[in-house]
């Protein structure tokens, strides 16, 4: 049999299943009206597009059910009274811990009936100081302030004072901090290896730089046609990415860390890839441990798909480009990888600048053009700006040029060698305590500790109580150090390392003693199941940081590092 009168047999054969098709449907239907096979197609369809929409949403089916089972058992009188009375006490002492007044205080709540004079102005700023009772200047804080040193707060004010009406908005008018931030942008691009195409723009922190990459990308998705953008990132990844997600619409996938390294599992990432997938995401560091993720590995798979990588170095920027100048060289981390897109660093860490100044870079200008907002029909006029705000305070800006002039290469690369110096010498220390362990190698600045011993979360109250104010974390429960330049004066890496070394063996005398104070109300909050109660919490700690009303009693501050517990 030739070619032709097979396909001929086959074509014979596909009529005479598709009319006994249509018979055997007929058959079926042979019973019903016309009128039920139109409502019984009608109400399958519906029913269709119903239950499609309910199993496929940015949360998963299996969080939805738990919520909804938590808000159902809310609503038990008994329970619902028991709930809201602990809520009720936790926000009170949290009100307490938070708006504490030195006697006499008071809040201002209109506005006086005559101007106060500079001096009566002075004073007042002089009395609000004395509310401080973190001794940041003498190094004992993780993070929060990364220079602090007088001669360049004197030239930070000086500028900021000389820009302090300028608006970037109006580069006609302000041409001078128009030239300046393109100057911010061109001297970081060269810092992370950019091509002759790549660009940037200033941002007011690391949030908004992680926030405009993922709103470039989201309307690259879009262009391709994916209606349900993803971030794939790492389940270590900052914050910033699940306000981005929330604020634009995008599904944020957490990929597991592998558990000795700390770093993303990189096959993990590669499985959780799909049609969706709008960027990848890696961080350098990542902020709870301090690693450094396998961006070439990650890299490989961003060309592969042909998907973008945002390296998240909002933390850690200002550091890593300047390590192998200090003599601490690690693996490409910035755009000489291939598959790298974007990079997000703060100048307000690192970098020195004051803060509010951040930068988010683009390997090429065709990204960061996704980035940006126009109105063309505005009747004001065209509109257009290049990120969220629309009106930018010129003086930071100004700030944060004049702090890079200020510092030079060898002024960064010196305090890098400093910075990275001190953080070795505490991981090196802390790894020789009995009890407790540090997570993964951290090459930078941050060195996270753990315990399998003991809850961590005592250990942080015990460094509390000796004056130091670190930054405490969850899943796993962990505590960590987060070096600047003012750990790099004389003594203070030797007296934490002191102080951790004689804590560690004052609690290894009974491990298992429970934790008190605000250790174990971070502790418990990882447990709760129902993590609407956490938010609720959390809602709390904003709205005190708004409160202008003395609360009755008092307790222990919160700590510092803007985290509610």
């Amino acid at each position: 049999m030739d070619y032709w009168s097979a396909l001929e047999v086959y074509k014979e054969m596909v009529l005479l299943y598709l009319e006994e098709a249509r018979r055997l449907v007929n058959g079926h239907c042979r019973d019903f009206e016309p009128w039920q096979i139109i409502g019984a197609t009608l109400f399958i369809t519906l029913a269709a597009v119903w239950l499609k929409g309910f199993l496929f949403q940015q949360e998963s089916l299996l969080s939805r059910m738990k919520k909804q089972c938590f808000r159902l058992i809310r609503k038990i009188p008994f329970v619902s009274g028991a709930i809201q009375s602990q809520l009720n006490k936790a926000l009170d002492d949290m009100s307490a811990s938070l708006c504490t007044l030195k006697n006499g205080m008071g809040y201002t709540k209109k506005l006086p009936s005559k101007g106060l004079s500079q001096k009566q102005v002075l004073e007042k700023i002089s009395e609000y100081q004395t509310l401080n009772e973190v001794k940041w200047k003498s190094g004992c804080v993780s993070g929060a302030v990364y220079w602090g040193d007088d001669t360049l707060t004197n030239l930070l004010v000086k500028v900021y004072g000389d820009f302090a009406w300028s608006n970037p908005l109006h580069p006609d008018i302000f041409p001078g901090v128009r030239k300046m931030e393109a100057e911010v942008v061109r001297m970081s691009c060269t810092l992370f290896n950019g091509g002759p195409n790549s660009c940037g723009t200033v941002t007011s922190g690391g949030t908004e730089s992680i926030l405009m990459a993922c709103k470039a990308y989201r309307d690259m998705a879009y262009e391709r046609g994916v209606k349900y953008p993803e971030i794939l990132a790492p389940v270590s990844v900052h914050a910033a990415f699940d306000k981005a997600a929330h604020y634009f619409g995008m599904k944020l996938v957490h990929v597991p860390l592998n558990k000795s390294t700390m770093k993303v599992d990189v096959k993990a990432m590669k499985r959780a890839i799909n049609k969706n997938t709008a960027m990848l995401v890696c961080s350098a560091p990542q902020f709870p441990h301090g690693i450094m993720d396998p961006i070439e590995e990650v890299g490989k798979l961003a060309v592969r798909y042909k998907l973008p990588l945002h390296v998240d170095a909002c933390l850690g920027g200002f550091l890593i480009v300047f390590m192998a100048k200090a003599g601490c060289p690690l693996a490409p981390f910035d755009f000489r990888v291939n598959g790298v897109t974007s990079i997000s660093a703060d100048t307000h860490k690192y970098g020195y600048a004051p803060k509010g100044s951040s930068v988010v870079l683009y390997s090429d200008k065709k990204y960061r053009h996704y980035q940006y907002f126009v109105a063309p029909d505005w009747q004001g006029g065209i509109y257009a700006s290049p990120s969220i705000a629309g009106s930018r305070p010129g003086g930071i800006v100004a700030a944060c040029w004049a702090t890079m002039m200020h510092m030079g290469e060898n002024g960064y690369v010196e305090a890098t060698r400093k910075i990275i110096t001190v953080a070795r010498k505490i991981k090196t220390e802390v790894r020789k305590m009995e009890g407790v362990f540090v997570f993964g190698n951290p090459e930078i600045s941050v060195v996270a500790i753990g315990s399998n011993d003991f809850d961590i979360f005592r250990l942080s109250n015990a460094l509390t109580s000796k004056g130091w104010n670190l930054n405490t974390l969850q899943y796993p429960s962990s505590i960590h150090i987060c070096c600047t330049v003012l750990h790099t004066q004389p003594g203070v890496v030797e007296r934490f390392v002191s102080d951790v070394r004689e804590q560690v063996a004052i609690i290894m005398k009974k491990p298992k003693e429970k934790t008190t104070g605000m250790g174990a109300i971070y502790g418990m909050a990882q447990s709760i199941p129902d993590r609407s109660m956490v938010t609720e919490i959390s809602r709390g700690f904003l709205d005190c940081l708004y409160s202008t009303e003395v609360p009755k009693s008092s307790t222990n501050h919160m700590n510092g590092n803007g985290k509610a517990h």
